[in-house]
């Protein structure tokens, strides 16, 4: 697992979901499963950003591009813009 698959990954667990055993790997289920839910998609779209070094524009970001870790990093590369 690439480290910026692993940085999400532990982020997501420690600061969102904050469930003592909760394990998610790059293609769980968040947001349909209920693990995350639509008000923490902002932390996290502002921590993918940080991570891969991109603005994401928010009005082309889905629900579904953020519904994996895999499925972010793959929004990110199509609408990632570098950051100056």
């Amino acid at each position: 697992m690439p480290d910026r698959t692993a940085q999400m990954i532990e982020y997501i667990v420690n600061e969102i979901i904050r469930r003592p055993g909760t394990r998610i790997d790059e293609t769980t289920p968040l947001v349909s499963s209920g693990l995350i839910d639509s008000l923490t998609l902002l932390d996290i779209l502002q921590k993918l950003e940080d991570i891969t070094n991109t603005r994401l524009p928010v009005g082309k970001i889905q629900a579904k591009d953020m519904d994996t870790v895999a499925s972010m990093f793959s929004a990110a590369e199509r609408f990632g813009l570098p950051r100056k």
